[in-house]
């Protein structure tokens, strides 16, 4: 499968999504690249319909793309609860929605968002949808640098499988937060909820990339179109 045809899907999705925002919604956007179509999207609205909304970005790379597009950004000191937040996936299990994030280094922001926020709607294309959560990809765990070395022991002792994520192999990748990630290999998971409470009480780590039972729907892209899943 080539990436502009799932560029394709993702888009569709992203621009369905849009279609729930409403005049005077708080949103929080999403990071990634199909939450940058969403941005897109949102920014078309304003500019043509004359929305008024006011977004809470994920991330510094949102928030820049945002004002770039002229989208309206404010703050958790201005409004304490959030209307919408659409972002985008890793994974996306079919029936519960539950969702692995944090590829893109966001998930401690995100999360913030997503709990904040009085619906969750996720775009993303077919290939993130799974039967089991960790099929595809690893739970990201945002860690505290000092003693990096020592939570990845304790993730170990819980089958984790750690690994310590690089820029270029070399450096070490530094969130927006000012940490670091260590990607767990699970596999796929019989019980996520389980794994999601022994990653809650690792001494170290932050947060963890397990968003279990946030997403009231996703819009799937795909080659007939967009579905929307509900939990």
């Amino acid at each position: 499968m080539k990436d502009p045809q799932r560029n394709k899907w993702k888009k569709a999705a992203a621009e369905a999504a849009a279609g729930m925002v409403a005049n005077g919604m708080i949103l929080g956007l999403g990071t990634g690249s199909t939450a940058a179509f969403f941005l897109d999207a949102l920014a078309r609205r304003i500019r043509r319909e004359g929305l008024r909304v006011w977004g809470i970005p994920t991330s510094k790379k949102t928030a820049a793309r945002a004002r770039q597009l002229r989208i309206p950004l404010t703050t958790f000191a201005k409004h304490a609860e959030i209307d919408l937040a659409v972002d985008g996936a890793d994974e996306v299990e079919r029936g519960t929605l539950y969702l692995i994030k944090g590829r893109g280094g966001a998930l401690l922001r995100e999360k913030i968002v997503a709990a904040a926020s009085k619906r969750m709607a996720v775009v993303a294309d077919e290939s993130k949808l799974v039967e089991r959560l960790g099929s595809l990809v690893a739970v990201p765990v945002e860690v505290v640098p000092f003693g990096w070395q020592e939570t990845q022991r304790k993730l170990e002792q819980l089958g984790a499988r750690p690994s310590l994520r690089l820029i270029g192999g070399k450096k070490a990748y530094i969130t927006d937060g000012g940490n670091h990630i260590l990607d767990c290999a699970f596999g796929p998971m019989a019980n996520p909820k389980d794994v999601a409470h022994h990653l809650d009480h690792v001494i170290g780590a932050v947060e963890h990339g397990l968003f279990l039972g946030f997403a009231h729907e996703a819009f799937i892209g795909g080659p007939d179109g967009v579905k929307v899943l509900r939990r």
